[in-house]
């Protein structure tokens, strides 16, 4: 049986289900429809929904066939009139039986080859199965006992690499992930990432910065729909999830969802806090390249992807988000071709939109995600690992986690000085740099004026008086070499406590999302808060409009402990 593409809407008081199915007999359609249940079946097609909502049999339904573009049109009314059915753009979910979508028995874990002791979803009490399947017991051998340490979506893989490892280098950075632990995979990417940084590639960007100028610009598409939601308000109170219907699903994405195989996942306490930590730290990877590339992805897309998302290419397990926001800002200054700080706050703003337009939008831009690793050797061995899974899993997770999560994200903050790669000192000094230049190069053209006139008055004696060749060594000094740039940095920094820099600090108190997951604890002081957090959309505003005033306003009025109006 093949399932059809399908599309669904609702109005007040009925839901439409429109159906492609070409080349079917118009006399020999079935449907079946009551409460959550619809089923439809054209030979060779077959489509069966579980629906949010109760749908009734009242002599009110229509339907209706066009012949020219294959489509069945149903319209059927509901139970409750004015009820909102939430998710109707969750396909893969739609698609579940109902006893697959409440029984937690019927799961398919894979790659896994034990069960997570707590078996708990959103806090609910699970039945224990008496039914699940069970396998002869095999003694581990060496090689096994060396390779229990786990990644993948929710941690629920190991093993994939063993018989991979001539693929492993083109895809990811981390040697050996079957034996190597968290802890150790941390430490080699810290390591990496401050051997790959470089200050001449960061400096160059620093004060070379029109293209940048321009990718600050762009616009992508959950900045229009995040405008339209925040336009509306009045109409977002009287809807349970507003935010759904600000993002719609092109053909082909339907189609994407369309093949996806439905689960469920048995996530403890903590592989939930891994899943929705490496969320956003794929997504904030995903709104870098969708910047420098304005929304045209190339051939260097999945490796910008992969590449900036620790989660992607070290197989990282974040602890809070302050750290996520710190490895990403990291990676964007050591790896791409355009390393600029702004592109990180930009990034940072973008992903904050994304999970506050809630599951179409993230899910949208996850499908995005997965097309460019299809299309990549073998970059879809991370679909597989990562990208597959949260298209399923984000269709079921409620908005309220999304909403929370962003709002959490909005008030946390990063400043170069935490990146922990001497930013802001090198901006100084170069900076210092660049000052003394200005300030030579000024008395030195006034002097050679000088000099030119006292030359024309006495006829060129002050040049056989030796004038001339002792000024223009002593005022002409040229740009200072890369050698003397630690000493300016040094006397720099001896002079001025507070060091230049343009980066805006959002701030956060602990919450459920900042507390490290591996202590249970709130992080620590280094990032507790030092001022109420500002507006941040209507910061952007304002940086757009005119992006060097608002900025140090911002930034004066951060280091002032005030909140920008």
């Amino acid at each position: 049986m093949i399932t059809p593409a399908f599309e669904l809407s609702q109005d007040a008081e009925s839901l439409t289900i429109a159906i492609r199915v070409p080349y079917a007999r118009v006399g020999e359609f079935e449907v079946y429809f009551e409460g959550f249940d619809f089923k439809f079946y054209a030979k060779p097609y077959f489509l069966r929904l579980t629906l949010p909502g109760r749908i009734v049999e009242n002599g009110e339904e229509d339907g209706s066939y066009d012949v020219d573009k294959g489509i069945f049109t149903l319209r059927m009314s509901k139970e409750t009139p004015g009820q909102h059915f939430e998710g109707l753009n969750m396909l893969t979910a739609l698609l579940a039986s109902k006893k697959t979508r409440s029984a937690k028995p019927l799961v398919e874990v894979t790659g896994s080859s034990e069960v997570p002791v707590d078996c708990k979803e959103d806090e609910e009490e699970e039945d224990f199965d008496w039914e699940i399947e069970q396998f002869p017991y095999e003694e581990l051998t060496a090689d096994d006992l060396n390779s229990q340490y786990h990644y993948g979506f929710g941690n629920l893989r190991t093993g994939v690499f063993k018989r991979l490892q001539e693929e492993l280098s083109d895809v990811i950075d981390l040697k050996n992930p079957d034996s190597t632990s968290p802890a150790e995979r941390r430490q080699n990417r810290i390591a990496a990432e401050e051997s790959k940084f470089d200050p001449d590639h960061y400096l160059a960007d620093y004060f070379e910065d029109e293209a940048i100028k321009n990718f600050l610009k762009y616009k992508p598409w959950w900045t229009v729909a995040f405008a339209k939601m925040m336009a509306s308000p009045e109409k977002n109170q009287e809807q349970s999830n507003p935010e759904e219907f600000q993002v719609s699903f092109s053909k082909e994405e339907s189609y994407q969802l369309l093949k996806f195989t439905n689960k469920s996942y048995l996530l403890d306490k903590r592989a939930r806090y891994y899943v929705y930590f490496g969320l956003i730290d794929i997504l904030l990877a995903y709104c870098y390249e969708i910047r420098v590339t304005e929304g045209e992805s190339n051939v260097e897309s999945p490796w910008n992807i992969r590449k900036l998302s620790g989660t992607l290419s070290w197989f990282e397990s974040w602890n809070n988000v302050h750290e996520i926001l710190v490895s990403f800002g990291r990676r964007v200054l050591c790896y791409p071709l355009y390393r600029h700080f702004k592109l990180v706050t930009k990034a940072y703003v973008d992903t904050i939109k994304i999970l506050q337009l809630g599951r179409s939008a993230v899910l949208k831009c996850l499908l995005d995600i997965h097309k460019i690793f299809q299309e990549n050797d073998p970059a879809y061995i991370l679909n597989d690992l990562y990208i597959s899974d949260y298209c399923i899993w984000i269709q079921k997770v409620k908005f309220q986690k999304l909403a929370s999560l962003a709002e959490t994200l909005q008030r946390t903050y990063i400043t170069k000085g935490q990146l922990g790669l001497e930013i802001d000192e090198l901006e100084s000094a170069a900076l210092l740099v660049q000052g003394e230049e200005t300030e030579l190069q000024v008395p030195s053209s006034v002097n050679s004026q000088q000099v030119a006139s006292i030359d024309s008055l006495t006829g060129g004696a002050a040049k056989s008086d030796g004038v001339s060749s002792v000024k223009a060594e002593a005022l002409n000094g040229g740009p200072a070499k890369p050698a003397d740039c630690e000493g300016l940095k040094t006397n720099y920094l001896e002079k001025n406590s507070t060091p230049i820099t343009d980066s805006l600090k959002f701030c956060v108190k602990p919450d459920m999302w900042t507390c490290d997951v591996s202590q249970e604890n709130p992080v620590s002081s280094s990032q507790s808060p030092k001022a109420s957090a500002p507006l941040i959309i209507e910061l952007e505003e304002k940086m757009e409009t005119d992006p060097q005033s608002s900025q140090q306003h911002a930034t004066l009025l951060v280091d002032e402990g005030k909140q920008p109006t």
